[in-house]
């Protein structure tokens, strides 16, 4: 780490700023994680993309497939490549307690920026916001690393604004991934934006959440490196366009990306986000491969619908 725990806040505040990108796994084909895959991929988002900062070992990265030692070496990879050039912020979510502190405690030791820690599924509770407060409490008290919330439906509710307002008062508690509705992020926003950095995975209400409500700070999804090549960054250009207050610029080149945002949603079975996203990133160059078991993987017929769908897209098609 390169700040300390009394300074977690701050240096989040300064560094923690543009388009962070939650990372899928490449596999091989025996369901291994594929390391040069990975560390490839890194690198041209890094240095094509222009994007700022990577999310790893999250849900998109099928981090309930992997054990204990597959995390921490999934950690080591993007903090190896990223170092001095992205910053990391690393999931460390899981149900087990102890579990995620050994992955926090290995994050902060090998050179981690950031962890990130989603609200845990709670049985039997239904007043849970001591609870939930006393949870983040115990990881603050053990660790010196910043840690971002994230509340999203998957933990069977969501964490009130007040809520999250309150654990923010936390010293290392800096950001929150909000999956939740606009008016709860909206809310959050207005009573602890001095204190915590808000932000929501939704690619499609990031330009008006720059606009709208002044934030620095996308994280995180997908989207970053589905929607853009080497030669074709409209999300980018449309983030600085807005970031530099040029709106109306800035508007145009998002609207432009409708068609392809239409085709990679319209194209994604429902129960196979990760397989549709991991082929589309085959088709844009970058290392995909299958997902485990006992997600599904595509049929021949969803890759020829996915297939078509990317070559009418418009997206620009000289990639890595």
């Amino acid at each position: 780490m390169t700040y300390k725990k009394a300074d977690a806040k701050d240096h989040a505040r300064e560094h923690m700023r543009g388009i962070w990108a939650a990372a899928l796994n490449p596999m091989t084909e025996d369901f291994a994680i594929d390391e040069a895959g990975l560390r490839a991929n890194l690198n041209h988002w890094i240095d094509d993309l222009g994007i700022d900062g990577v999310f790893i070992a999250g849900k998109q990265g099928e981090f309930f497939s992997m054990s204990l030692e597959e995390r921490k070496r999934n950690f080591e990879l993007a903090v190896d490549v990223c170092a001095g050039r992205a910053g990391t912020v690393l999931s460390c979510s899981d149900q087990n307690f102890d579990t995620v502190l050994e992955l926090a405690q290995h994050a902060q030791a090998i050179g981690a920026d950031y962890i990130v820690v989603h609200a845990p599924v709670l049985h039997f509770i239904t007043d849970r916001d001591d609870t939930l407060y006393a949870y983040y409490e115990a990881l603050c008290e053990r660790l010196d690393i910043g840690i971002a919330l994230w509340s999203h439906p998957d933990s069977g509710y969501l964490m009130s604004p007040e809520l999250c307002s309150r654990i923010a008062d936390l010293p290392n508690i800096v950001a929150i991934k909000y999956s939740v509705p606009r008016d709860m992020y909206t809310r959050l926003t207005e009573i602890a934006g001095h204190k915590l950095i808000v932000s929501t995975a939704s690619e499609d209400e990031w330009f008006d959440n720059i606009v709208e409500l002044g934030w620095r700070l996308y994280l995180c999804s997908s989207p970053p490196y589905l929607l853009q090549t080497k030669t074709d960054r409209r999300m980018r250009d449309y983030t600085d366009l807005a970031f530099a207050g040029r709106i109306d610029e800035a508007r145009r080149v998002r609207d432009s990306l409708d068609p392809v945002r239409a085709a990679l949603k319209g194209s994604r079975p429902g129960a196979k986000p990760q397989a549709q996203q991991k082929y589309w990133q085959e088709l844009l160059g970058q290392s995909g491969g299958p997902v485990r078991p006992p997600l599904l993987q595509l049929t021949e017929g969803e890759r020829t619908a996915v297939r078509v769908a990317f070559e009418a897209c418009g997206l620009g098609m000289e990639t890595v």
